[in-house]
C-alpha cells in the first residue's frame, strides 16, 4: 500500500512540475534556475546521507545514482544561468 502512495505522489509532482515549468515566462526562467539550483544542492545532501545510512548495495547504488544525477543538475543550472547573465552584459569594442 505504502508503494501505491509513493507512486502516486511521483506521478502528482511530475505532473505539477511539468504544468508549472510550461508556464514560466522568459524573464521569470534565470531567478527561478538559481532557486532549482539551491534545491538541487539540497538534493545532493539527502543523496549523500541516503547513501551513507542503507546496508544494502542497491541502495548505495541508488544513493550514488542520485548524487551524480542531482550533481549534473546543479553544475548545468549554474552554467545556463551564467551564460544567460552574461548576455545582459556591456560589449566591450
Amino acid at each position: 500500500m505504502e508503494i501505491v502512495l509513493l507512486l502516486f505522489i511521483f506521478v502528482l509532482a511530475a505532473f505539477l512540475g511539468f504544468e508549472l515549468i510550461q508556464k514560466v515566462p522568459s524573464q521569470l526562467h534565470t531567478p527561478l534556475m538559481s532557486g532549482s539550483n539551491a534545491i538541487s544542492g539540497i538534493t545532493i545532501v539527502g543523496a549523500l546521507i541516503a547513501a551513507g545510512v542503507t546496508d544494502s548495495g542497491l541502495g548505495k547504488w541508488l544513493g550514488l545514482a542520485a548524487l551524480i544525477l542531482a550533481t549534473i543538475n546543479v553544475v548545468g543550472g549554474y552554467m545556463v544561468t551564467d551564460r544567460m547573465l552574461g548576455m545582459f552584459k556591456k560589449k566591450d569594442k
